[in-house]
């Protein structure tokens, strides 16, 4: 059985040249087993009949959100039907309705109502691709989790040569398998996440703390889960939600986070460690608020417990992934906690550097690993980082 047997996909057809070529993407989809459904924009009807992807996907096509009303809503019932939303060609006028939320038809409606990843393929005009704000909503899109099949080069309709073409059908089907073996990569394992900033108590009130918002964990620890792992997150305080299917343990200094990850240490397969774990904690907490007073105030702190070091000593079978969050010499301080604390890999970036640090949904890492490899990855959104560990991760699983 193939990656898409018994996959539900909608598949999401807009107003391009191009339309006509998702014929052939429907015919692929159902010749590999797939439970499609197909919506057309009323442009995506001036170039191909939805005529033909009936017959193609032997299924209704739904067309517009006014026909006889139905005991089920039909962008409802599709939004909720769907385990993936597949769009090709999405045009620039799709791209920028579903980054702003618009749903003013059938097809926009569902991307809104749906809580199935969405995968885009994007076809259109060289200039119109490069557009700033095309990527700009290129950009606001993957932040939240879509996927993205990059355009082709090559000649257009228009009559310009650049990028813009809708990749063929094989490779638009190519990422669908991709995305649905990625989903079941993690199946019977156990990953333990470590998410958030800990926090040191100087006194009843106040307390040493960091800018950690536990953003990049999260994102680890559900995609974790939707890849089938059993993941145990040991979070930070932080207003983040649960993600769906894992387990959370609420710890709040360094010491409660060292206690907790030793007591699951030895049932996991991996742990990844991406919390901003405190170095060092007040050598006294006042057992009453400090009142000020004049003069200076000196704190004397002590260290905390290495927990990545003492994980890295204890590892038996265990795949260790860890973080660094530097502000200068990125790569040597990342290489020597690598070798130090006895990791598989380490994942590094420059916390000062725009849209890369604590609280935004965006990073720019770098990927060392044991055996000397490297990788630099492009500005991403936090979600598709966290595929691409998880992808290193369930590779070196498998091995």
């Amino acid at each position: 059985m193939g990656a898409l047997a018994g996959r539900r996909i909608v598949l999401g057809v807009t107003g391009g040249i191009a339309a006509y070529k998702a014929v052939e993407v429907a015919s692929r989809l159902k010749k590999a087993g797939a439970e499609l459904r197909v919506i057309m924009t009323r442009g995506a009807q001036s170039f191909v009949a939805p005529l033909t992807f009936r017959e193609v996907a032997d299924a209704p096509v739904a067309t517009t959100m006014w026909g006889e009303p139905q005991h089920h809503v039909a962008h409802i019932a599709l939004a909720e039907f769907a385990e993936l939303v597949l769009i090709a060609p999405a045009t620039a006028n799709l791209i920028a309705k579903a980054a702003a939320g618009i749903a003013d038809d059938m097809l926009t409606t569902t991307v809104l109502a749906t809580r199935a990843p969405l995968l885009l393929a994007p076809a259109m005009n060289t200039v119109m691709w490069e557009s700033p704000v095309t990527q700009e909503n290129i950009h606001r899109l993957t932040a939240r989790g879509a996927q993205i099949i990059p355009p082709a080069e090559g000649f257009l309709a228009c009559g310009a040569v650049g990028a813009g073409r809708l990749p063929e059908p094989a490779e638009i089907v190519r990422a669908a398998e991709a995305h649905f073996a990625r989903t079941q990569s993690l199946t019977g394992r156990r990953i333990l996440v470590t998410a958030a900033g800990t926090e040191e108590p100087l006194d009843p009130v106040r307390y040493l703390g960091n800018r950690s918002t536990g953003r990049m964990g999260y994102e680890v620890a559900a995609e974790a889960a939707r890849r089938g792992a059993e993941v145990i997150l040991v979070s930070g305080p932080t207003p983040l939600a649960t993600p769906a299917g894992v387990q959370r343990v609420d710890v709040r200094s360094a010491r409660e986070m060292y206690a907790a990850v030793l007591a699951a240490y030895d049932g996991v397969d991996a742990v990844i460690k991406a919390a901003a774990v405190a170095d060092y904690r007040p050598a006294e907490t006042a057992e009453h608020k400090i009142k000020k007073s004049d003069g200076e105030l000196t704190l004397t702190l002590t260290r905390n417990p290495d927990i990545l070091y003492e994980l890295g000593q204890k590892k038996r079978h265990q795949i260790l992934v860890g973080f660094a969050a530097e502000t200068q010499n990125v790569a040597d301080y990342a290489r020597g906690k690598l070798t130090k604390k006895n990791l598989d890999f380490i994942v590094a970036n420059n916390v000062a550097e725009e849209n890369a640090g604590f609280g935004v949904a965006t990073n720019h890492v770098q990927i060392f690993y044991a055996d000397g490899r490297a990788e630099e990855h492009p500005l991403m959104a936090k979600a598709a980082l966290a595929g691409i560990i998880l992808d290193r991760l369930a590779g070196m699983l498998r091995k």
